[in-house]
């Protein structure tokens, strides 16, 4: 089984190829192919092999899917005595991407 660690985003995700994960949004169009070059971590059957902190000449190609919305979180402030209370919504922009190979 190979699997790898990549940072993505600010954001660490343990990948799998043939496999899709939702990531922060990324500027390219569904259907692009993208490269992710901070690879973190890589275990290719049993074969560990740790960066510092990236791997060099280890990529991952990613295919953009499509881009969405996370779901809606309520974001609610209050200021007790002060009578100040606001209630607003949050929808996070994410991009769906499939890992075609490590």
């Amino acid at each position: 089984m190979i699997y790898a660690i990549v940072e993505i985003g600010g954001r660490q995700f343990w990948i799998q190829s043939g496999s899709f994960y939702d990531v922060s949004k990324i500027h390219a169009q569904p259907g692009e192919t993208i490269v992710l070059n901070k690879v973190l971590f890589l275990n290719r059957e049993g074969n560990i092999i740790v960066g510092s902190p990236c791997i060099d000449n280890v990529s991952v190609k990613a295919k953009v899917l499509k881009h969405l919305k996370s779901r809606k979180i309520t974001v609610f402030k209050m200021k007790p005595k002060k009578n100040m209370k606001s209630k607003q919504g949050h929808r996070q922009d994410l991009t769906r991407l499939l890992i075609q190979e490590i």
